[in-house]
């Protein structure tokens, strides 16, 4: 005599719309993730106890951008908190060396070049990659504050 049959155990019905869902999923996500590129105005933030901070933002090569900063940080206890447009003259060994101490600092790339930003700076980039910025010092560790940064980005014309 064999045993009487009480149809699908309750644990299938509870595993396979888990089961379902991620194969749904899997199936719907892109190949890699790219960050999209940006339009209109981007709000960012940048600390000043950070290396070169990824922005999120996309450029490609020709891109216009436009970078306004406010805030206040502060890169050494001796010259205090300042603006975005940085404090004292920057020895030679700082990220770059041709801006103010404390300046803020941006870059395309994970190895572009890097540029003085300070409150205002536009640009165009040479180069497609990421924006980066950071503050410019060579010691983190005593640093202080934040930035509070709008960007905005003007595509490149076809052609």
């Amino acid at each position: 005599m064999s045993a009487p049959r009480h149809g699908p155990r309750p644990v299938l019905w509870l595993v396979l719309p888990v089961l379902f869902a991620c194969a749904a999923a899997w199936a719907a996500r892109p190949d890699t993730w790219q960050p999209r590129q940006q339009s209109g105005t981007l709000s960012h933030t940048v600390y000043a106890y950070r290396q070169w901070q990824s922005t999120g933002v996309k450029l490609n090569a020709g891109d216009r951008f436009v970078i306004r900063a406010k805030g206040q940080w502060t890169y050494s206890p001796e010259v205090g908190l300042h603006g975005p447009g940085g404090g004292l003259p920057a020895p030679p060994n700082y990220p770059y060396p041709y801006a103010s101490g404390g300046a803020l600092l941006g870059r395309v790339g994970e190895s572009g070049e890097a540029f003085y930003v300070g409150s205002r700076s536009f640009g165009y980039a040479e180069a497609p990659g990421l924006l980066y910025l950071r503050i410019n010092d060579d010691l983190l560790g005593d640093n202080k504050g934040q930035l509070s940064l709008d960007i905005q980005v003007t595509p490149a014309p076809d052609g």
